[in-house]
């Protein structure tokens, strides 16, 4: 299956995580079809995989550019979803350099614009592009 459908997947765990608090491959072991990871290959698997392991120990640093970044939003007021779509796409910017940051935004957009609100991917592209032009990674 292709990186797309391992980012949804990917982007319900960290939902799971923003509602429970935690981050457990066992939900990706469990219910691989309820999280759509029934038909990854090994490689999209490592991916995910790869996000479950390292975005506990770096919530906080990803959390704070979110906070930053977000113009009179608090991290609490942000829709649950739309906080899993910027974290996954905020940890892909910043310690997965194989992916084009503009792959990022363009899929973190997709993401909103299947899973959130009617214009929660303006949000989403404009947290994202913001931080980006304010200093972040280069790649």
């Amino acid at each position: 299956m292709s990186r797309t459908s391992a980012r949804e997947t990917a982007m319900k765990l960290l939902y799971e995580y923003s509602i429970t608090g935690t981050l457990c491959k066992d939900s990706l072991e469990n219910a691989p079809d309820a999280l759509g990871a029934d038909s990854l290959d090994e490689n999209n698997l490592l991916y995910i995989n790869d996000i479950i392991t390292g975005f506990p120990g770096k919530c906080d640093e990803i959390d704070g550019i979110i906070s930053s970044n977000s113009k009179s939003w608090k991290l609490e007021r942000i829709a649950k979803v739309d906080l899993a779509i910027l974290r996954l796409a905020l940890y892909e910017i910043l310690y997965m350099e194989d992916i084009p940051q503009k792959v990022t935004i363009n899929e973190a957009i997709e993401l909103a614009k299947k899973y959130s609100a009617e214009k929660s991917y303006q949000f989403v592209n404009g947290l994202l592009g913001g931080y980006l032009r304010n200093g972040g990674p280069e790649k």
